[in-house]
């Protein structure tokens, strides 16, 4: 594999978080590369164990060759990125402390509270009561973290002001996850579905979602080409034995 300067990121599929950090990256506009990543099979390999010994995504192999998991660190590194402010704020600043905190409800709480959904799903040996049992668990978290996520937003378009940021972007990739699991009926909190529908309609969003789906897909340029996950995993081999 040629040397690559740009920072490669994992983008999940099905229905992967890290769509959100796919906007991200496109809002930001700066160079990157995408691989994409069969959760439900490619995920779970031991090869991919050697990257993210967690077996999730997103993972960063930054342009040094170095491995960065977790939402919440991918984020920071794009934040300390972005001299332009497109999508955070400056440091220290009010409004900064702010996007941390949504950034870190967003990735910890919000998401969190799918888990028992998804273990209904994947759970292969569990029977039909205990999956139920799950799933009830799940409608519960889901509603107290939509509640308190309807409580903290403003009558701003976004999450913190009239542009998105990089909040808007951790929570788009997972506010999908209400639809595919039924958890909750999105029309019981209007602000969190007047906000889905504006970034689901972001032409930065419908990128993400069609390169997730494997589908021709014309963003805005920052991004410069698909790379085979198998040299993404050979780069990252090469990198944690350096």
């Amino acid at each position: 594999m040629n040397p690559i300067s740009e920072p490669i990121l994992t983008s999940g599929f099905p229905l992967g978080s890290s769509a959100g950090l796919v906007t991200a990256f496109e809002w930001l506009g700066q160079p990157y590369r995408l691989t994409r990543v069969d959760m439900l099979g490619e995920m779970r390999t031991d090869a991919y164990k050697r990257l993210n010994g967690r077996v999730e995504t997103p993972v960063l192999i930054t342009g040094e060759g170095r491995v960065l998991t977790e939402t919440m660190a991918i984020a920071l590194w794009l934040e300390a990125r972005d001299p332009d402010r497109r999508i955070s704020f400056e440091p220290g600043t009010p409004k900064a402390d702010r996007l941390h905190q949504y950034v870190a409800f967003l990735n910890t709480g919000f998401t969190g509270a799918f888990f028992p959904m998804w273990v209904a799903l994947e759970a292969e040996d569990a029977t039909e009561e205990y999956r139920e049992t799950l799933r009830k668990l799940g409608r519960s978290l889901v509603a107290t973290r939509h509640e308190q996520l309807e409580a903290m937003i403003g009558d701003s378009d976004y999450l913190l002001g009239d542009r998105p940021t990089l909040a808007d972007a951790v929570f788009a990739g997972v506010a999908r996850w209400v639809d595919f699991h039924k958890a909750v009926d999105p029309r019981h909190y209007p602000r969190i579905l007047a906000l889905r529908k504006r970034i689901e309609a972001d032409p930065a969003f419908c990128f993400a979602v069609a390169i997730e789906d494997g589908k021709p897909a014309a963003g805005s340029g920052a991004m410069k080409g698909l790379v085979p996950l198998a040299d993404v995993l050979r780069k990252a081999s090469s990198a944690l034995a350096a």
